[in-house]
């Protein structure tokens, strides 16, 4: 039977002020599948590379098995699908791994069944993977991975995404230290309301982050990338974090924030030149406190997931 190997991109979600609202595609890491269309029924994992041994191989409660389950549901599909997994995002690094797993296999599936079904109507399958991951069937990851580009979750009943344009020269710098940390238990820690003064806050960003990015306005961009809802708590998870911040902002980075829900630590800058200097000073801090990181610098990436061979 027909095979098609496919990749989406890791993602950067909430990216500071627009918690469960904001996400963006990064050029690397990106997970990769083979998905291969089989005359039974159901879906079969039979192979997943670079997990150590820690996903599950049933299709029922893996991220690309539960997506790929609810696409050939929605079609009425009378064949399977077999899908090979190979991990290039960590697990629990706050850059959308499981999101990656699921874009993937739905864009090879589709492909493989003549593309039915447009990217934004696959958005659906992707979300309940979310839900088997974290608890919650949230967008902020699948959206860009599957889309690319700066993408915005208006509203969820019915789900509602627009792309924002982006300058061509905004850069991203990803720097994950070597931890791992639950969705589940980063959401566990958040309040469950907010004072109302805070809200208006986060509003206004929310709102200069998308005028500033269309504009483009870099200086809006800058002011405009503060979290005053979930960052506050959630950075007393990873260590160091005021300091990486503040070491960042000092390299010229434009702002800087948790991505996700972490322990992965992005920032924003205006030129290549810069998002590598910012890079770089940050991994020197987690140095510092004996933790190894792995950093990638890349533009927006507005393609998202992609057809690699079929």
């Amino acid at each position: 039977m027909k095979s098609v190997k496919a990749s989406a991109p890791a993602t950067v979600a909430n990216v500071s002020c627009g918690f469960d609202i904001f996400g963006f595609a990064v050029e690397a890491p990106a997970d990769e599948v083979i998905v291969t269309l089989t005359d039974n029924p159901g879906v079969t994992i039979s192979k997943i590379v670079g997990d150590d041994g820690r996903l599950p191989r049933e299709a029922e409660k893996n991220t690309s098995g539960v997506a790929v389950l609810e696409f050939l549901k929605a079609i009425d599909s009378k064949l399977g699908a077999n899908i090979e997994l190979y991990k290039h995002l960590p697990l629990g690094s706050g850059m959308g791994s499981s999101a990656a797993s699921s874009a993937a296999a739905l864009v090879a599936i589709n492909e493989l069944h003549g593309n039915p079904l447009t990217r934004e109507q696959l958005l659906p399958f992707a979300m309940e993977s979310e839900r088997i991951a974290c608890g919650s069937a949230h967008a902020d990851n699948v959206a860009p991975s599957l889309l690319g580009g700066f993408v915005l979750i208006r509203g969820y009943a019915p789900l509602d995404v627009a792309s924002i344009p982006t300058p061509a020269e905004l850069y991203c710098t990803l720097v994950h230290p070597h931890l791992e940390l639950k969705t589940e238990d980063s959401r566990r820690v958040l309040k469950p309301s907010i004072p109302i003064k805070d809200a208006i806050t986060q509003w206004g960003n929310i709102a200069g982050m998308v005028v500033g990015l269309m504009k483009p306005d870099y200086g809006l961009i800058q002011r405009s990338l503060h979290d005053v809802v979930a960052e506050p708590i959630r950075s007393v998870l990873i260590p160091g974090f005021h300091k990486i911040k503040e070491e960042a902002m000092q390299a010229g980075a434009l702002g800087c924030g948790i991505s996700g829900s972490g322990p992965t630590i992005f920032a924003l800058s205006s030129e290549r030149a810069v998002a590598e200097r910012v890079g770089k000073a940050m991994q020197q801090q987690f140095d510092l406190l004996k933790l190894k990181s792995d950093v990638f610098v890349s533009r927006i990436n507005g393609e998202g997931a992609k057809i690699l061979s079929a």
